[in-house]
């Protein structure tokens, strides 16, 4: 089973930039374009939050439009930067979008790979959260179906990351997830968005990774003094591989056009 994992698109209303400098709009569709090139194509697309930039109606109309091309099924999280009712607004009729509450669900029941979404994120506030009620939700999710391989998908990521601006943000609680999930070993992976980096650990006795962002990459500063900054970095996704001989193997893949293909490897 193939995953795409996309993140942190920053989508904005027609013909404006993000930050005034980058046409995320014109960088979420080479993304969707990439996508649906691969060969063999993804089963399945994951969008790991900030879909949007400022949660409005208008810009949700645009990402509409942009996802249209994508010719993969498609799951979704909200992330900091999203409205949770607008988000459900641009996506009714999902099958698998709750109708009210925190955007948590569960994709693939008798597939071969479970997808468990955990909605960590606080309307109006940037950093996330594990409360004691969402742990105990994912802890009854994942001791329903214990021999399924299950990928997590969250948008916070639940560690410091080192880097003094973005760890104001991280999600909270990050322990009471940790011990949920070394309970379940059937958790192949939990996946993250948020940082507009790509990072990996050994996290609650599995692997975890971030993705990066389709729009721009936040600087990699680990002084305690340093100052927010981005780059406008190539962006790229991850491309999940899940094969039973080897479990999960995670890809990183740039997205643009580079020389090649070279008759030699």
């Amino acid at each position: 089973m193939l995953i795409a994992q996309l993140s942190d698109p920053h989508v904005r209303p027609r013909g404006r930039l993000y930050q005034d400098v980058v046409d995320s709009n014109a960088q979420f569709a080479a993304a969707i374009s990439a996508v649906n090139k691969l060969d063999p194509r993804p089963d399945l697309v994951l969008l790991s939050g900030d879909l949007v930039d400022h949660g409005r109606d208008e810009e949700y109309e645009m990402l509409s439009e942009l996802l249209a091309a994508l010719e993969v099924p498609l799951l979704a999280i909200p992330g900091n930067h999203d409205d949770r009712e607008a988000f459900r607004r641009a996506f009714a009729g999902r099958p698998w979008l709750p109708a009210s509450g925190p955007i948590d669900y569960v994709v693939g029941d008798g597939g071969t790979v479970r997808i468990v979404a955990v909605d960590v994120t606080l309307p109006g506030l940037h950093h996330g959260l594990v409360g004691v009620e969402k742990a105990a939700w994912l802890d009854s999710v994942l001791s329903s179906d214990p021999r399924r391989p299950t990928v997590v998908m969250m948008h916070q990521p639940p560690f410091d990351t080192g880097i003094p601006y973005l760890d104001l943000y991280s999600c909270r609680e990050g322990q009471r997830l940790a011990d949920v999930v070394r309970r379940h070993p059937q958790v192949e992976r939990i996946v993250c968005g948020h940082v507009h980096r790509f990072m990996q650990m050994r996290f609650g006795g599995t692997m975890l990774c971030t993705a990066p962002s389709t729009t721009t990459a936040i600087a990699l500063q680990l002084r305690p003094e340093a100052l927010p900054a981005s780059h406008v970095e190539p962006p790229a996704f991850l491309l999940h591989h899940w094969r039973p001989e080897t479990g999960l193997v995670t890809h990183y893949l740039p997205i643009g056009v580079f020389p090649g293909p070279y008759p030699f490897a």
